[in-house]
């Protein structure tokens, strides 16, 4: 029997596939069309201290194989969700990670700090790059002191694992991830969306209300994998490093596992194929099954030459 179970931080997930924040809500929405029990964790919408009204429209552009987006995190705040719903997700059989953003150090803190004592919430995934909001989001994810800072504080207060969300937006990501993991971060998420932007031709102006947004979805997948790789070569196994951007299969899913992710999240896929994840699930399981691996941490960087696959 294939085990796709794994253990990070102490905790057993049921598998490794998961649903990427900002393209699952808080899992309450899929829990219409399948069981959401059946996913290895759901990373929820960005949460922030106060609610958020997000950016006016047009925030959501199609891109040939992606799509571009300037939500500019709505969400009801750090108390609205506890109150209206937390208690909804706690019926769900799997784990919870919360995608905590902030405009100041002091604002993240308050929201790690407000999940503390949640069980089902099991680690935090700051959100320090997100580049469709003027405050907060890369201004903490492109410059590494102020990243390093807030890393410290964050870890100083909280027990639960933290994981720090990647920008692409910078000119060499190993340096990141290597702060990151100096500083105490339990874990790396790679990648965020790439700054794109789209201009209707017949009206000669911009599709995006904000001008430019996060691109996602498969056109970003060869510099998602390029970009695990490499993160996984700088860390060294110190840290797990999870995959996200461009995921739409299991082929795709595997390319990160393979280039060195731990774990994976399925994001943009989530709208144009609301049950990838659970094809996923299954398309790895098989695609063990066919190079007789018992453990699924046997995949995990296999393509950089530990072990050979037949």
């Amino acid at each position: 029997m294939q085990d796709l179970s794994i253990e990070l931080w102490g905790i057993r997930f049921k598998n490794p596939v998961w649903v990427a924040s900002g393209t699952f809500g808080y899992g309450l929405e899929a829990s219409e069309i399948y069981d959401v029990s059946s996913l290895g964790a759901v990373v929820t919408k960005g949460i922030s201290l106060r609610p958020r009204e997000g950016n006016p429209p047009q925030r959501i552009a199609e891109t040939p194989c992606g799509m571009l987006n300037s939500i500019g995190l709505q969400n009801p705040g750090v108390e609205g969700f506890l109150l209206h719903i937390y208690p909804r997700i706690e019926k769900i059989d799997t784990h919870f990670i919360v995608n905590v953003f902030g405009e100041t150090e002091e604002e993240y803190l308050e929201v790690c700090l407000a999940l503390e004592d949640r069980p089902k919430i099991v680690a935090y995934e700051l959100n320090v790059s997100c580049p469709n909001v003027k405050k907060g989001g890369m201004l903490f994810g492109h410059d590494t002191k102020v990243l390093s800072r807030l890393v410290e504080r964050v870890k100083a207060k909280v027990r639960k694992p933290v994981l720090v969300k990647l920008s692409p937006n910078v000119g060499d990501i190993r340096t990141f991830a290597r702060v990151c993991v100096e500083s105490g971060a339990d874990g790396l998420v790679a990648i965020n969306t790439l700054v794109g932007m789209k201009i209707d031709v017949r009206s000669g102006k911009p599709d995006l209300s904000t001008f430019v947004g996060g691109l996602s979805g498969p056109a970003i997948l060869p510099i998602a994998v390029r970009i695990v790789w490499e993160v996984f070569q700088e860390v060294r196994g110190s840290v797990p490093v999870i995959g996200v951007g461009g995921i739409y299969d299991t082929d795709s899913a595997l390319q990160h596992i393979l280039a060195g992710a731990s774990a994976v999240q399925v994001g943009t896929a989530n709208f144009f194929d609301p049950k990838c994840p659970l094809r996923i699930i299954e398309g790895i399981k098989s695609y063990m099954e066919s190079k007789k691996v018992k453990s699924f941490n046997q995949l995990v960087g296999r393509a950089h030459g530990i072990g050979v696959l037949s």
